[in-house]
């Protein structure tokens, strides 16, 4: 089953039927913000001008274009500034960040402010073909990568461009400003600003044929609750202006002018999902615990500081994941050690006593650090990521660390590592941070001196050995999302491949029972943080192997309460023991959706997930 979404629109009437003589076609992308809706869409084809190469004749001509692209860089940061106040109140501080992004690459030198006037410079060229040229080059550069941290800042130096040349043509309309209401946008790709722009009175969502999970766009998309799919591949190209659209933001998928059949199941599901989202609501106050009377804790994934308070009005016990690496994707500079205190500060206060799970930042992999390698690497799934990338960047980690420690002392903070391989990786993480500890009390800075330290189990390796590790750690988290990319060998950023990323895997679920059975042996706490424990057929299989917490997307917290609180551990047990028995992943997959369907039908909606 798909989470239920954060919200669920009405249904539009306009979107009531299918076009004419058009037939239906199912598009596999990327699911970055949930929701399921219905409306027509409405084509962005190509958001960069194309500019002609046009030269000016004198010395004179050459300064007034100069100062046009130094009036356009002014007017354009003034209007970022404007944009990130607005976005930090739709948005939170942090995800607005990304609007200050834009503003250091405009105020950027090396990069950009020399090579444009360079170029306007020596060649005579206008500042339209200077800054489309100069943009253009360094977004074909990254466009080229084969690696998604490259391939995900195309947007941003889009969105530039985009911004640059409005302002040198006097062209400041918005593309979208007379889409109707309904309206689902399709484009190549979105850049950050058009998207946090988008008017949510008449935009629904948007799907696009790029971007990653990772991507600004993406992030935008899941702060600011619009429903969003990415990495369609060809959803353009089949889309016309106007047509009808189904965008399922919870499976990653688009159908374009879907037939009578197909609106009726999503219609029926898109209601079925909002009675079922009502009747929720009286849940947040009750506790979560099983009918024989077992507490189940139920905790949220955050990644801005400011979702901290939705995570308890969602009926949360505090955040079981604080995924810290979003202060450096957010930022073009690295973040200094107040801005970490500060943004662990502003999650401790507003959890009100409830624990605060912090992950030390798990950068890597397609998460910025290959865009700034001189060679990147061939796989870097594979490579210097998380924890390896944190014991060789110290002063790095040790910063983090100290602001950690340093809000220890506000409230209950507990710090987890994350991609630990082996015990080494493990004890060295330690070392450093008794290190830090020892610094602290040195200049007497008040930190919590029994902090609890756990590690991610995100990989086959410290799955097998939990025993051992049990030794050195307060709990254990189960990372899905890794855990079952490493042991089927799926990227699971990999639209081509998603049908084979699969969390009910037989073999992904004896990893899971031995860990929590070494938990209960060691009396180590155990808990999920992966996005699949957000459904309720998984949440059902966890339960019955053990797990006691599961950290969820605050959405998803007064479904699983439900679930909770409707079940008693034996039954859970006994689902469990059967689905162990399966040999493949459909067997298991399809026996937890007919238990979960019996215990919580209105939850499920009778339609089919592909």
């Amino acid at each position: 089953m798909a989470k239920v979404p954060r919200s669920t629109p009405a249904i539009p009437p306009s979107a009531s039927t299918p076009s004419t003589q058009a037939r239906p076609s199912l598009h596999k992308g990327l699911a970055v913000s949930p929701g399921i809706v219905i409306g027509r869409a409405v084509l962005l084809e190509d958001e960069i001008h194309r500019i002609t190469r046009r030269t000016v004749q004198d010395e004179q001509a050459v300064g007034a274009e100069l100062a046009r692209f130094d009036k356009a860089v002014k007017d354009s940061i003034a209007e970022l500034q404007h944009v990130f106040q607005s976005a930090r109140r739709d948005m939170g501080d942090e995800a607005a960040k990304i609007f200050l992004v834009h503003v250091a690459m405009l105020s950027d030198r090396r990069t950009f402010l020399t090579p444009v006037t360079a170029l306007i410079e020596s060649e005579r060229v206008t500042a339209e073909f200077a800054v489309s040229h100069v943009l253009g080059q360094l977004a074909a550069k990254f466009r080229a990568s084969a690696d998604s941290a490259f391939t995900t800042k195309v947007n941003d130096i889009d969105d530039l461009a985009n911004r640059l040349l409005s302002h040198l043509s006097g062209r400041r309309e918005s593309r979208l400003a007379n889409a109707g209401p309904d309206t689902i946008v399709v484009a190549s790709d979105l850049t950050p600003s058009l998207t946090a722009g988008l008017d949510r009175t008449k935009i629904l969502g948007f799907a696009t044929d790029l971007g990653g999970r990772t991507s600004h766009t993406a992030i935008v998309a899941r702060a600011l609750n619009i429903p969003a799919v990415v990495g369609c591949q060809d959803l353009l190209q089949a889309a016309t202006n106007g047509a009808t659209i189904i965008l399922d933001g919870d499976h990653g998928t688009v159908v374009v002018n879907p037939d009578e059949a197909q609106l009726a199941d999503y219609r029926r599901s898109i209601e079925q999902r909002r009675l079922f989202q009502l009747s929720l609501g009286d849940l947040n106050t009750l506790p979560s615990v099983t009918r024989d009377g077992t507490p189940i804790e139920l905790v949220g994934n955050i990644e801005f500081p400011e979702q901290a308070t939705e995570v308890l009005s969602m009926g949360g016990q505090g955040v079981g994941l604080y995924r810290t690496e979003y202060l450096y994707l957010m930022s073009k500079t690295e973040p200094t050690e107040r801005d970490h205190f500060l943004a662990y500060k502003k999650a401790v206060e507003g959890l009100k006593g409830n624990p605060l799970t912090i992950r030390t930042v798990d950068l890597g992999a397609d998460k910025m650090t290959q865009s700034r390698q001189d060679v990147p690497e061939r796989n870097p799934f594979l490579g210097n990521r998380s924890i390896r990338y944190c014991l060789r960047n110290q002063p790095m980690f040790k910063l983090q660390l100290r602001a950690i420690l340093r809000a220890s002392a506000l409230g209950p903070i507990k710090v987890m590592f994350p991609l630990i391989t082996s015990t080494a990786e493990l004890r060295r993480a330690r070392h450093l941070l008794n290190d830090v500890m020892e610094d602290l009390a040195e200049d007497s800075i008040p930190f919590d001196p029994s902090i609890k330290v756990g590690m991610m189990v995100e990989v086959p390796s410290a799955a097998l050995m939990a025993d051992v590790f049990a030794h050195e750690v307060d709990f254990f988290s189960i990372g899905t999302n890794d855990l079952i990319q490493y042991t089927l060998a799926v990227d699971r950023t990999n639209e081509r491949i998603a049908d084979l990323y699969n969390p009910m895997h037989p073999a992904v679920i004896r990893l899971i029972r031995d860990v929590a059975r070494v938990g209960r042996r060691r009396g180590i706490p155990v808990s999920c943080c992966g996005e699949s424990a957000a459904d309720l057929e998984f949440g059902l299989l966890l339960l019955g192997l053990g797990l006691r917490t599961l950290s969820v997307s605050s959405s998803a917290i007064p479904s699983l309460k439900r679930l909770v609180r409707s079940v008693s551990l034996e039954q859970c047990e006994r689902i469990a023991r059967q689905a162990l028995t399966f040999d493949s992943e459909a067997a298991v997959a399809a026996y937890m959706r007919d238990q979960a369907r019996k215990i919580i039908p209105e939850a499920f909606d009778g339609r089919s997930d592909g």
